[in-house]
């Protein structure tokens, strides 16, 4: 029977593997990061649900990248009541579009896209859109889980199969992690875990390619220490015009 013991044990298993596994991905990630914050271009992070949760551990965080915009759609929202309605509204063909359209997207921006079964309508018509937009997209997926489903997209297309860059997550299908043999459903779920990993790992060596090129990087400072709201302040003068969360 699985212990706390068990799922921990897991999960570092997990992260060596993607350490190990998606290496040649994150460098290629924090290359398109620096190059857009070293040329001008935009960046924005989008998912639905808890993948959106990958917005939100990028954007607005002490010792994050300021320039990180998120892309946030209240239906797709766990706030959203009843809950049920982000499924509904993940599922509807047509609502990605709109989420996009409501985007300044030009040739060379990146986008980081959560989604670990990278099967729904609004996540594929999204990324079809800021595709055809001319961005470059950072697909963060679960390519055996992905494969293991159909879209249901009218495309037949699933994101790993749109994005220009993919990193795996390596999780189990379905997501949840230990089994017991009493229940059909697995729990503990390690997509959100490994994103945190993937993202702020992707983060570090961007913020190191800036300093290697010497590029000044827009850090966010911790608003809890002193002096922080005024360096902040200094990092969005100087960013404004490639931040829209402000």
């Amino acid at each position: 029977m699985p212990t706390h013991n068990d799922y921990f044990d897991h999960v570092i298993d997990l992260l060596k593997t993607i350490k190990k596994e998606e290496a040649s991905a994150l460098k290629k990630a924090s290359e398109m990061l620096y190059k857009a914050i070293q040329s001008g271009h935009n960046i924005y992070a989008f998912g639905a649900a808890h993948a959106g949760m990958v917005a939100q551990e990028l954007f607005y965080r002490a010792g994050g990248l300021a320039v990180i915009n998120p892309v946030v759609a209240q239906e797709l929202e766990l706030t959203n009541r009843p809950v049920i309605t982000t499924s509904k509204m993940e599922r509807l063909e047509g609502y990605g579009d709109v989420i996009a359209s409501k985007l300044s997207i030009h040739p060379n921006d990146v986008v980081i896209i959560h989604s670990v079964s990278g099967r729904n309508p609004a996540i594929i018509d999204f990324a079809l859109a800021v595709k055809n937009a001319g961005a470059f997209i950072i697909a963060l997926t679960n390519v055996k889980y992905s494969q293991s489903t159909a879209s249901r997209h009218s495309s037949k297309k699933r994101l790993f199969e749109i994005a220009d860059l993919v990193i795996d997550n390596h999780g189990a299908i379905g997501d949840a992690a230990m089994s017991y043999p009493s229940l059909s459903q697995k729990v503990g779920a390690t997509s959100t875990l490994s994103m945190a990993a993937i993202v702020n790992s992707i983060v570090v060596e961007t913020v190191q390619l800036c300093l290697d090129n010497k590029v000044d990087p827009p850090i966010f400072y911790s608003a809890n220490l002193d002096g922080g709201d005024e360096k902040n302040a200094e990092t969005f003068e100087k960013y404004k015009s490639h931040i829209f969360y402000m």
